[in-house]
């Protein structure tokens, strides 16, 4: 008898098999994460309106206990940085399940939910930039993209399981916001075990507290327009959706879906084209669709009716989450100009912190704005910064 063709599920199955057992062990520990965060991220908006009423400006106050722990992420590495990046890969995660467990279960008080938010907060941010880094590590020479889009990729199928569990839970389940923030919890604490069951790498030797060098400043630069960037998008783009256009909790949770959705393909695509076309195209053209996403965004209700208005922000909700994936692009920048191999860890720790003071900023400014002339003009800035970091990309160069 001729030997029976292997279908496309065992194909994958050995695919998987023939992975390191501790990149393997990372990747299921990534895409929980995923899935935790596109869940958190479909309903806490939600939450906020229906359990709190809170204001415009009050939405934009509320970020600073929501990422001011990313501004403290490099002081509190710096505090553990005898500790392994595995290791602080699983307290983070450890942090974060037990962070929104408290949202979930002991949060009837605004003020105790602020303090159950911030720790989830730490463990959120103290795992971003782990995440690159890890994952780099198990890549070769000239494959960091292509390894970062393959977990970025995966990452991407999990959060569309996140959103797709809220649409259905939401709509047929018979869901509350606890039974969402308790489902994350448990997938972050998974997580958190998958990654202590990792060989602990031993910290580098030349690892300092801090990294702070000239040769970085355009990485910097290119972290700060980001984080004000992104800030203008998780913060209002939701808020919007839910106070503007009256959306429910399964509209978000729907386009969450479909941008994951298309994510599976695109970000192992993106990965690819980066180690091809180099991290200076990419970034330069994330910052053209971004200039007419925010416009877009920010001006649909008044160039179109209602509903055409509702797809133009859907299909720009969609493309920004999509963009959120060009971080890539500047992890393997920083990789390529590395001074030292220890310096990478840190220096994207280093990254995030400064992306997240902005974003501090940003947040409360875009709320002061709202206030006074209208959300059309948070994203009006949001279409400025997308202009400048077009000109700082392109300033983007590698050794030879």
């Amino acid at each position: 008898m001729p030997p029976e063709s292997s279908s496309p599920l065992s194909s994958f199955g050995a695919r998987l098999q023939r992975l390191p057992r501790d990149f393997f062990l990372f990747v299921i520990a990534a895409t929980l994460y995923a899935f935790a965060q596109s869940a958190v991220n479909s309903v806490f908006n939600n939450f906020l309106n229906d359990t709190y009423s809170i204001s415009n400006f009050q939405r934009g106050l509320l970020e600073m206990p929501r990422e001011m722990p990313g501004f403290l992420v490099v002081f509190v590495s710096a505090l553990l940085y005898l500790m392994s990046s595995r290791r602080l890969a699983a307290l983070a995660n450890l942090l974060g399940g037990l962070g929104i467990a408290g949202i979930a279960l002991f949060s009837a008080r605004f003020g105790v939910m602020l303090a159950w938010l911030f720790l989830f907060s730490v463990g959120q941010h103290l795992f971003m930039p782990l995440i690159q880094s890890i994952t780099m590590e198990f890549a070769s020479e000239g494959q960091a993209g292509r390894r970062l889009g393959q977990v970025t990729g995966a990452s991407n199928l999990a959060g569309i399981g996140g959103s797709l569990l809220i649409l259905v839970g939401f709509h047929s389940l018979g869901f509350s916001f606890r039974t969402a923030f308790v489902i994350a919890a448990s997938a972050l604490l998974l997580a958190a075990l998958l990654i202590r069951t990792m060989k602990a790498d031993p910290p580098p030797a030349t690892r300092t507290r801090f990294v702070v060098r000239r040769e970085y400043k355009l990485y910097y630069w290119l972290s700060i327009l980001y984080g004000t960037r992104k800030q203008i998008f998780l913060t209002f783009s939701p808020w919007v959706l839910v106070t503007i256009f009256k959306q429910p909790t399964q509209m978000v949770a729907l386009l969450l879906f479909a941008g994951g959705l298309i994510g599976i393909v695109f970000n192992p695509l993106l990965g690819r084209a980066i180690d091809r076309l180099g991290e200076r195209f990419i970034l330069m053209g994330e910052a053209v669709v971004l200039i007419f996403v925010c416009f877009g965004y920010g001006f649909s209700r008044r160039l179109f009716g209602e509903q055409t208005a509702l797809l133009v922000a859907g299909v720009c909700f969609i493309l920004d989450q999509m963009l959120m994936s060009v971080g890539m692009a500047r992890a393997t920048y920083l990789k390529k100009i590395a001074v030292q191999p220890g310096d990478v860890s840190q220096t994207l720790m280093m990254g995030v912190s400064i992306d997240h003071l902005f974003s501090i900023i940003v947040a409360a400014l875009g709320g002061i704005i709202w206030v006074h002339w209208g959300y059309e003009y948070v994203f009006l800035l949001g279409v400025a910064i997308a202009c400048v970091n077009l000109v700082s990309a392109s300033r983007v160069r590698i050794p030879q």
